[in-house]
């Protein structure tokens, strides 16, 4: 009996633990978002924000997530139109086919790729060079220099991932929507008039707004948390491994919530209809 104790107290405490370490990092994660955008905005006003970090960051982060991304939207351009022309055979719907396509990939299939990617490929890749930095005291140097490390290395790769979320967005919707495009007009399942039609009659100019929205939004969230982790990141190189696959897994989980919260507030907010 008292061995049951012991192990409910016990599982108990770590919940309570876990629950308090959730809530400073929240906090952390808070903090380093309007010190980051304040960096940005200060530093652009004062003509001292480092544009050349900026520029070879946007350069690196187009480098390790372009190709990956179009080779992603190609395939979920296919999966997109395959399911939805099965159902729209199924309930004999064909003709707006090119709708769902296009506002489905236009509202949520881009955004997410592009997110997807973004933590994935570039937040790993942030997440273990200011890690790396951390371990070996170069942000502590940089402190002792009266240089901070979030002005100097987290505001540039802000901005830039940023940029690159936006530009990735359009390439993520334009390649899954060509792709999706060609599979259903190539197999003769509907014209390519009726598809156009259809996708242009049920679309509207506030479903692209909404795609780079909620690029800007994640791309921002990815990069916060990849670069909360790696100046986080305390011991060996075990250390900044477990703070890329803490990144990771803490980005994925944050979008998700974001975008069911965001998807909510446009469906409800936007009126939805024939333009």
């Amino acid at each position: 009996m008292t061995a049951v104790l012991l192990g409910g107290r016990g599982m108990l405490d770590n919940l309570v633990s876990r629950l308090k370490a959730g809530v400073v990092t929240t906090g952390q994660l808070v903090v380093l978002s309007v010190e980051s955008a304040k960096f940005i905005a200060t530093d652009i006003v004062a003509r001292r924000f480092s544009w050349t970090e900026f520029l070879l960051q946007c350069w690196f982060m187009t480098r390790v997530s372009l190709l990956p991304t179009i080779l992603v939207s190609i395939p979920f351009g296919v999966i997109t139109s395959v399911q939805i022309g099965a159902a729209a055979n199924q309930i004999g719907a064909q003709s707006f086919i090119g709708a769902v396509n296009g506002i489905g990939v236009l509202r949520q299939g881009a955004p997410l790729v592009t997110s997807l990617m973004i933590a994935g490929a570039v937040g790993s890749a942030i997440c273990s060079d200011l890690g790396a930095r951390t371990v070996r005291e170069e942000t502590d140097a940089l402190m002792v220099m009266g240089i901070s490390p979030i002005q100097r290395l987290v505001a540039p790769r802000v901005l830039a991932a940023l940029l690159v979320a936006v530009l990735l967005t359009v390439i993520v919707a334009m390649t899954a929507m060509t792709t999706a495009f060609a599979l259903v007009v190539g197999t003769g399942q509907i014209s390519s008039g009726t598809y156009l039609d259809s996708f242009v009659g049920l679309s509207q100019p506030t479903d692209l707004f909404l795609a780079e929205f909620k690029a800007l939004i994640f791309g921002f969230i990815a990069v916060v948390v990849a670069a909360h982790k790696g100046l986080q990141a305390r011991g060996g190189p075990k250390a900044v491994a477990d703070a890329v696959n803490q990144a990771v897994v803490l980005s994925v989980i944050l979008l998700a919530v974001v975008n069911v919260g965001i998807t909510q507030a446009y469906v409800m907010l936007v009126p939805q209809g024939v333009a």
